[in-house]
């Protein structure tokens, strides 16, 4: 063999090796990723009992991919639009009360990367001194791991329909 055809091939080799090395994920310890999730999931809505915007935003995926539907006739299309609703959860007249995650169940997709959940929302504060209150809500809602942390890119929620 020609000392080109061996230096091509060993190159060719190499860029293949490294490729393939790329490729190979690092196993993913479910237990402790649903423990950040879990966190992650409470903190979009915890974030209200200090008024910790840096905690919401940290949850929430900032950019115009982001989703959020409510229960009325509300979709909240992107991050720019989400921060919109700041000014009334800053406002001295919105108190958080309590929250409460009942029945959370959260799975993890096959490549570690992705997660979507499910719970009852209690979401219990005042406005004005009145109650304005969320109870048993259903939340559904997808995160994706960004850079190294889990962030909510949809969510949506609804009332169980009344008989």
């Amino acid at each position: 063999m020609s000392s080109i055809f061996v230096k091509v091939f060993i190159l060719a080799a190499v860029v293949l090796w490294s490729a393939s090395c790329r490729k190979v994920q690092q196993p993913v310890n479910k237990s402790a990723e649903l423990k950040i999730i879990a966190k992650t999931i409470d903190s979009g809505i915890g974030w209200a009992k200090n008024k910790d915007l840096d905690l919401l935003f940290s949850v929430i995926h900032q950019d115009s991919s982001y989703l959020s539907v409510h229960p009325t006739d509300k979709v909240v299309r992107g991050f720019n639009d989400f921060k919109k609703s700041v000014p009334i959860w800053m406002s001295p007249h919105f108190k958080y009360v309590r929250h409460e995650l009942k029945d959370l169940t959260i799975s993890i997709s096959q490549s570690g990367d992705a997660a979507w959940f499910y719970c009852i929302l209690d979401d219990m504060n005042t406005w004005k001194g009145e109650p304005a209150n969320w109870e048993n809500i259903r939340w559904t809602g997808v995160l994706e791991k960004r850079e190294g942390n889990w962030v909510i890119v949809q969510q949506h929620f609804s009332f169980a329909q009344k008989d």
